[in-house]
C-alpha cells in the first residue's frame, strides 16, 4: 500500500477537487468541452481562488485526454483573464471571480448553460404543482440589531447565550471514551434523555405531565406546526386563528387548503365568537404574537368548555412561555381537564437560541405515532448529537439557570420598548402585554 508523503499530501489538500467529464464522441472538440465546463464552474462560484486547480497531469488522467489539451485550455483561460498562473504552484482562479458578480453570471450563461436553448429548457412553471412563494412570509432584515427600533420579535441578544456552559457540555460529550449513541442513526426515535428532561424538568413548569410516547422532538415549533397541519388538515378543514397573529401559521394551514377563520384578539386574548363552527383552533394563550397578550382565565375556561360540545381540537403554541416574566403565569391549556383535546407545541431553542431549531409536540400517543411516521418520511429525526447535548445541558442545571438570568434581564428592562438592544421609546404610553416579556405592543401617541 502506498501513500502520500508530507509534501504531496499538502499539495493535494490545497488543490481543488473537480469531477469533470468530456465526451470524445460529442460534437464540440475536447478543448471546447473542457473550456465550457470550467467556465460553468466559474460562473456558479464553485472554485476558490486560494486553491489550485487540478494539475494538467492529474486532470488529463481523470478525463483520459492528453496533458497538452488541458494545458492549452488552462493557458487560454489565463489569456482571457479567468485564471492566473503561479510558477511552480499551478493554475488558480483569478481573485476577481472568486465571488462571481451578476454581470459575469449573465455573460457566461450563454456560453456555458446548455439549457439556455428554449427548446431544451425544462418548463418548470408547468411542472411545479404548488407555489409556496405566493404566501407572504415573515420579513426580518439580517442587520435588525443595527436598527434603533427594530420592531421585530423572536430574536434574542446573543450576548446572553451561556457560551461557557454550552462549550462545557460539548467538551464532555466529545471527550468521553464511552460509547457515543448520538453518532448512530436513531431511525425515527428521539434521544431518551431529552425526552426524560422534558417530562421531568420542562413540561411540569407548564403544568403538563406526559408519558414518553406522548412527546415528539421537532426542528422547532414551525416544523411541528407543519407536521400537524399535514396530518390533520385537508381542503375544507376549518381552522380558527388569531388576528393579528402568526403569519406562518396562516401560511401552513392555507397551504393544506384549509378554510381560515380569523378571530379578533383583545386584551383577554382570542375572541371566541363564531369559532364554534371550526374543527381546530390555533391559539397562543400564554404570550400571543404579536400583541403579547395573555389569555385571561375566563376566556380560557370558555374556550375549554366549548371543545367537547363542538368536537373541536386546540393546537396550543406556548410561545415564549419559558421566558415570560410573570411568576404567577397560568398553566398551559394542555394542563387542563381537556388535555386530550389539546395538541401542545413548545420550543427549547426560542429562549436559548433560535438558531438551534429544537421544538416538541405533546399529544395523544396515537397522534404522536402518526407524526413520528410523517417526520420519518421527511428527515427521520432532528440531529441526535444536538438532542443529546441539549439534554445534558438541561440535566446539569444550565438551562434552568440561564432561564432565571434571562427572565431577570426581561424584568429589568421593564417594557418591550426597553430591551437591551433597543433604546427607550419616549412616545410609548402603554403595552398590551400583561407582564414583562421579550416582545409586546406599545400604544404610541398620535
Amino acid at each position: 500500500m502506498t501513500g502520500l508523503d508530507g509534501q504531496d499530501f499538502e499539495e493535494e489538500m490545497c488543490m481543488t477537487s473537480l469531477c469533470l467529464e468530456v465526451d470524445p464522441n460529442a460534437g464540440p472538440c475536447l478543448q471546447e468541452q473542457l473550456r465550457k465546463t470550467l467556465l460553468e464552474a466559474i460562473r456558479v462560484g464553485s472554485l476558490a481562488s486560494e486553491d489550485a486547480l487540478p494539475s494538467c497531469r492529474k486532470l488529463s488522467q481523470q478525463l483520459g485526454i492528453s496533458r497538452n489539451t488541458v494545458a492549452i485550455v488552462y493557458e487560454k483561460l489565463v489569456e482571457d483573464g479567468y485564471l492566473i498562473s503561479r510558477p511552480r504552484s499551478g493554475y488558480y482562479l483569478h481573485p476577481d471571480y472568486n465571488d462571481p458578480p451578476s454581470t459575469l453570471d449573465s455573460s457566461l450563461s450563454a456560453l456555458t448553460d446548455p439549457c439556455n436553448d428554449a427548446v431544451s429548457a425544462p418548463n418548470w412553471h408547468k411542472r411545479i404543482t404548488q407555489r409556496p412563494t405566493n404566501y407572504q412570509g415573515i420579513l426580518k432584515p439580517g442587520n435588525w440589531s443595527e436598527y434603533a427600533y427594530p420592531f421585530i420579535y423572536g430574536q434574542l441578544d446573543t450576548r446572553l447565550f451561556p457560551l461557557a456552559q454550552w462549550r462545557d457540555v460539548s467538551r464532555r460529550l466529545l471527550s468521553s471514551q464511552r460509547d457515543k449513541p448520538w453518532l448512530r442513526d436513531r431511525i425515527d426515535q428521539d434521544d431518551p434523555l431529552l425526552i426524560e428532561q422534558l417530562r421531568k424538568r420542562i413540561l411540569p413548569r407548564r403544568g403538563i405531565f406526559a408519558r414518553p410516547e406522548e412527546i415528539l422532538i421537532t426542528m422547532g415549533t414551525q416544523n411541528a406546526l407543519y407536521l400537524i397541519a399535514q396530518l390533520l388538515c385537508h381542503r375544507g378543514t376549518r381552522v380558527a386563528l388569531e388576528s393579528p397573529g402568526y403569519r406562518e401559521a396562516m401560511n401552513v394551514f392555507a397551504q393544506r387548503g384549509a378554510s381560515l377563520q380569523l378571530q379578533t384578539v383583545d386584551t383577554e386574548g382570542m375572541r371566541l365568537e363564531g369559532s364554534q363552527q371550526c374543527d381546530y383552533l390555533y391559539v397562543m394563550p400564554s404570550h400571543q404574537v404579536p400583541t403579547g397578550v395573555t389569555m385571561s382565565r375566563e376566556r380560557r375556561e370558555a374556550l375549554l368548555a366549548q371543545l367537547p360540545h363542538r368536537d373541536q381540537i386546540v393546537i396550543e403554541d406556548d410561545y415564549d412561555a419559558e421566558i415570560h416574566g410573570d411568576q404567577f403565569a397560568l398553566p398551559a391549556l394542555k394542563a387542563s381537564a381537556q388535555s386530550a383535546r389539546i395538541i401542545y407545541m413548545g420550543s427549547l431553542s426560542k429562549a436559548l437560541s433560535p438558531g438551534l431549531r429544537v421544538g416538541y409536540v405533546v399529544a395523544d400517543a396515537e397522534v404522536i405515532d402518526e407524526l413520528r411516521a410523517l417526520r420519518r418520511m421527511m428527515y427521520r429525526h432532528p440531529p441526535a448529537a444536538l438532542q443529546h447535548q441539549l439534554a445534558q445541558f438541561i440535566s446539569q442545571g444550565y438551562y434552568e439557570r440561564y432561564l432565571k438570568l434571562h427572565v431577570e434581564e426581561i424584568d429589568g428592562a421593564g417594557t418591550p420598548c426597553e430591551l437591551p438592544l433597543i433604546r427607550p421609546c419616549p412616545a410609548a404610553s402603554a403595552t398590551a402585554a400583561t407582564a414583562p416579556a421579550p416582545s409586546g405592543w406599545k400604544r404610541m401617541r398620535e
